[in-house]
């Protein structure tokens, strides 16, 4: 059989802050699964990286914890990160507004 390409059998995830948004959010795993229609245990599977999540999972996550698979993958919702709070604060279009405007700051690359 050929060696499929950039597969590794034992290769090791990336850690992911899923665990720690469910904590931001009081979720207890079975709570969150049943968000999910999936048991606490695959929760915990998820969380400790003995399962991997697909795209559509990553996705599910995010709407069920009321934030984005990205912040499920790079952000701890407990860092004191003053912008994340802001963003995560505010109201739907706040949230857009400060996001857009993150995004100007960054594309002029403004070093203030």
């Amino acid at each position: 059989m050929p060696k499929r390409v950039g597969y590794q059998k034992d290769r090791t995830r990336r850690r992911t802050f899923i665990k720690e948004w469910r904590l931001f959010r009081g979720l207890s795993q079975d709570a969150l699964g049943e968000r999910l229609e999936t048991s606490g245990s695959m929760i915990s599977r998820i969380e400790n990286n003995e399962t991997p999540y697909t795209q559509d999972t990553l996705e599910a996550l995010a709407e069920a914890l009321a934030t984005t698979p990205a912040s499920l993958l790079m952000r701890n919702p407990k860092s004191k990160d003053a912008v994340w709070e802001l963003i995560e604060q505010g109201k739907p279009a706040e949230r857009k507004k400060l996001s857009e405007y993150a995004d100007f700051l960054k594309k002029t690359g403004t070093d203030e």
